[in-house]
């Protein structure tokens, strides 16, 4: 009995790695491009870009990451002047992941929006 218990424990182990091998690289790669729009709606508060400009800044950010977004995804939002108005990037996203037995699909949405000082 004490060995079933004990390779039962090593199989559930062993089943919990191999999941967190699998699902936690796409976490950290969102946090990663959140971080990433949080600088560029930071930096382009007070630029005049025009969002078709940063729209392409975040899709570059999101291939350098290997994050499945399309430019059409990457909503830029501009209200207001530059450094008086705001500014919102958001993209939403779909990673699939192929667990044994178990195939599994993370949405994502990250977002950043940012206020001008005025």
């Amino acid at each position: 009995m004490a060995i079933v218990k004990l390779l039962l424990g090593i199989g559930v182990i062993v089943a919990m790695i191999i999941v967190g091998v699998q699902v936690l690289p796409p976490y950290m790669n969102n946090y990663q491009f959140q971080d990433a729009l949080n600088n560029q709606a930071l930096a382009a508060t007070y630029s005049n870009k025009s969002e078709d400009e940063i729209r392409d800044m975040a899709y570059k950010a999101a291939k350098e990451m290997d994050i499945p977004v399309k430019p059409e995804q990457i909503k830029v939002t501009r209200a207001g002047g530059m450094g008086t108005g705001t500014l919102a990037i958001e993209a939403n996203y779909t990673v699939h992941v192929d667990l044994p037995g178990y195939p599994l699909d993370l949405n994502f949405h990250a977002a950043s929006k940012n206020k001008g000082i005025y």
